[in-house]
């Protein structure tokens, strides 16, 4: 009855359409790797594509022939132990974990342009992040608004036209109330309901004339 089963449903989470692949040196120190370091970049071991490939059982990074699609290497990715690792002194190499029959080797691998590897990260975060809500649903991200999206429209603070508002200066003595000013508005453009220079209102006071001049002595 196995004929009649199904065939798994496969998802391409991204294509690389050409990669270079490089045998790096063992780690040294334990502070990273360095593409720097493999020698000769423009003379990768192999070059080819590379797909990442959901399954049922998990997601795949294989290596393949553009033209036969005959697999070079496979590297499965776990975001609990992730295969894949950066380099230090570049944003286009990285580290990759392939394992074959129980066997482990490490190899490097490049782009030609930081645009494929960038979205060759992409793929790998979204994967991640829909692998952690799967596994915490707890944790899921809840539908709030990203905090890079602005909330909405700017509100406008300008004063429109035959608008004012008062400027309180502390020290100064309140001026005497005016029956005859109207209201005015405040500098959110809202009516105070009494007038900017009323008792109370915090307005500027109106100018005194100056006194009168002493007479002169002759």
């Amino acid at each position: 009855m196995d004929e009649f089963k199904e065939e798994e449903i496969e998802s391409i989470l991204y294509i690389g359409r050409e990669v270079s692949v490089y045998k790096i040196p063992p780690l040294k120190k334990n502070e990273g790797h360095r593409a720097q370091e493999w020698g000769d970049l423009a003379n990768p071991l192999w070059k080819g594509r590379l797909r990442i490939i959901e399954r049922s059982s998990g997601v795949a990074i294989q290596f393949e022939d553009p033209t036969t699609g005959e697999l070079f290497a496979k590297a499965d990715y776990d975001p609990a132990k992730p295969s894949v690792e950066a380099v230090l002194d570049s944003s286009r190499y990285f580290v990759v974990r392939v394992e074959d029959n129980g066997r482990r080797a490490y190899i490097g691998m490049g782009f030609l342009e930081r645009t494929d590897s960038f979205d060759f990260n992409v793929a790998l975060q979204d994967y991640t992040k829909r692998w952690r809500a799967r596994m915490n649903p707890s944790e899921a991200p809840s539908d709030q608004p990203s905090p890079h999206i602005p909330a909405g429209p700017k509100k406008d603070y300008t004063l429109k036209e035959g608008q004012t508002f008062s400027i309180a200066i502390p020290g100064r003595s309140k001026p005497t109330s005016t029956s005859n000013l109207t209201s005015t508005p405040n500098l959110l453009g809202e009516d105070t309901g009494s007038s900017s220079f009323s008792s109370g209102g915090g307005g500027i006071p109106a100018l005194l004339p100056p006194p009168p001049s002493a007479p002169r002595r002759r």
